[in-house]
């Protein structure tokens, strides 16, 4: 009797949960699949929810004035085919559509834009690689920086170069150029800006040609290659490179790439070098800041080289920051390096990237990827309040995309951090945002009973929480879907379409009339 009686009890608690159940199948089973595919969810309680209301939105006046005024603002717009003086790379690292997307709900709504959302062109680039379908940020850079596509995992170099070869790589013939360069050579000056280490994958695409993404100092070029390779390492091409010596403006994190640490106890270094005392010996109006006090009291108009190191490794997150904390925004950045750029006759072009999107998204922490997202959108607006559209040519983009969703039939103005409105067949809520993959997967499965955990007993709302993970693995993975990009300026018309990662710096170069290849001035 007890077994029937605890039968019974179990069917009564699964009749109280405020679960969806499937609808009864109507005329056919198709529109019975077509009914679970596209639940008609049961409005919840006045008290639990209240929808956001935005003003004549439930009017077909309204969707019809937007549509039109969309419309009318497409027809007003006229091609701006004037010669690209400056040109700025905005790369957002793992900052996919679903990401995007998620994020307007972090300036108030669905219905809001980020920055660069409202440029008046956009477009899609494919971010494979040349050996890999789903690609990371070194090969990558190498596209959308240097207009060529290489293996995973290396920079600057063609895909002859396999990852970690130590001699291929040495043969100058696999080198390619970036846009940086181009600049350089057309008179102008460059820079990048980063909320990572300066000698990371995205920036070293600027100025690097290296096998390995993570030969960031010598010692690691010697683990793996030898202490007589030949390779210089990221850090040093930095500093002694073709392209870094010249680089203008330098600001992120990654200090200890630079020192011995012999010399710094931080430094990570083995061949005696200091190349931040180098840098600074170069020239009495080389500035090295370490804060953003120090970086805000640059004077420009005094500077040759600027070069803000803001932390041993990355910049921390900005929701892990504290009123003491000294490191400067994104931001305030991208105000400072605009601010020293804007003093060249000839013009310039500058590489600006919101980089811890992307590590935020590899632990499923989805509030500060989000968060990052936001800031990231900050720093490109003030961008666009510092330069004009008629000889500035502004480019959003990003390197790949991450395995994250934004789903589950939510209602207007629920948290976006928050459960769906129904529940899995298992009874357990499940969340609007989730990873296909990731390190959080053992936080919502139980591997003992083989049932998922209530997830909203582990989301507590605090900056850091996992969100789950469909397949357990140390870091999620990247996405192979195409990855929006977004202009602003002279020429940007020409960044609509479908198109390969690599096309990005020849369209810059053609708006700017950079490099040996077809340009608005060889018409």
């Amino acid at each position: 009797m007890s077994r029937w009686l605890n039968a019974i009890l179990i069917a009564i608690a699964l009749l109280a949960l405020p679960i969806w159940s499937a609808p009864e199948c109507g005329r056919n089973p198709e529109q019975c699949r077509e009914q679970a595919m596209h639940p008609d969810l049961p409005e919840p309680q006045p008290e639990v929810r209240k929808m956001r209301a935005v003003e004549g939105e439930d009017t077909t006046a309204y969707w019809r004035e937007k549509g039109v005024q969309f419309v009318q603002q497409k027809l007003a717009a006229e091609l701006n085919q004037r010669q690209a003086k400056n040109v700025i790379l905005f790369l957002g690292d793992g900052m996919g559509v679903t990401t995007t997307a998620s994020a307007r709900n972090l300036l108030g709504g669905e219905e809001k834009a980020l920055s660069f959302e409202n440029f008046p062109y956009t477009g899609l680039s494919k971010t494979y690689s040349v050996d890999k379908i789903v690609p990371d940020s070194a090969c990558t850079a190498t596209a959308y920086l240097c207009g060529v596509k290489g293996q995973e995992g290396t920079i600057g170099v063609n895909g002859q170069v396999p990852r970690t070869d130590c001699k291929v790589m040495l043969d100058e013939t696999t080198h390619v150029d970036s846009i940086a360069k181009w600049a350089m050579e057309a008179g102008k000056w460059a820079g990048l800006v980063t909320t990572t280490r300066v000698t990371h994958a995205s920036p070293s695409g600027v100025y690097a040609h290296i096998a390995e993404r993570d030969w960031e100092n010598d010692a690691e070029v010697t683990t793996d290659c030898g202490a007589d390779s030949g390779i210089k390492d990221i850090a040093y091409q930095l500093s002694r490179g073709e392209v870094g010596s010249k680089l203008r403006v330098i600001m992120g994190g990654g200090r200890k790439h630079f020192v011995d640490s012999s010399l710094e106890s931080w430094g990570k270094r083995t061949d005696g070098l200091n190349l931040i005392d180098e840098f600074k010996a170069a020239s009495d109006k080389n500035v090295y800041v370490t804060t953003a006090a120090e970086l805000e009291a640059v004077d420009v108009t005094t500077t040759d080289r600027l070069m803000g190191l803001f932390n041993d490794d990355h910049l921390q997150y900005m929701m892990e920051t504290t009123p003491e904390s000294s490191q400067p925004t994104l931001e305030q950045m991208t105000r400072k390096a605009i601010e020293y750029m804007q003093q060249s006759e000839q013009g310039y072009f500058l590489f600006i990237e919101g980089g811890r999107i992307d590590q935020a998204h590899h632990i499923n922490q989805a509030r500060m990827a989000l968060n990052e997202t936001v800031e990231f959108s900050k720093a490109i607006a003030a961008a666009q309040e510092l330069t004009s559209e008629d000889d500035t040519l502004l480019v959003v983009t990003a390197d790949h995309s991450h395995v994250f969703t934004y789903a589950g039939y939510a209602y207007r103005g629920e948290d976006v951090f928050g459960k769906a409105p129904v529940t899995g067949l298992d009874g357990q809520p499940y969340m609007v945002l989730s990873y296909a993959n990731g390190p959080s997967y053992e936080n919502f499965y139980n591997t003992e009973t083989k049932e998922r955990k209530d997830p909203t007993t582990v989301i507590t709302g605090a900056h850091d929480d996992e969100f789950p993970s469909g397949v357990p693995i140390h870091m999620d993975s990247h996405g192979g879907d195409d990855v929006p990009v977004y202009a602003l300026g002279p020429w940007s018309h020409l960044f609509t379409g479908v198109y390969e990662q690599s096309t990005i710096p020849h369209l810059m170069a053609y708006a700017s009339c950079l490099g040996e290849g077809h340009t608005m001035c060889s018409k």
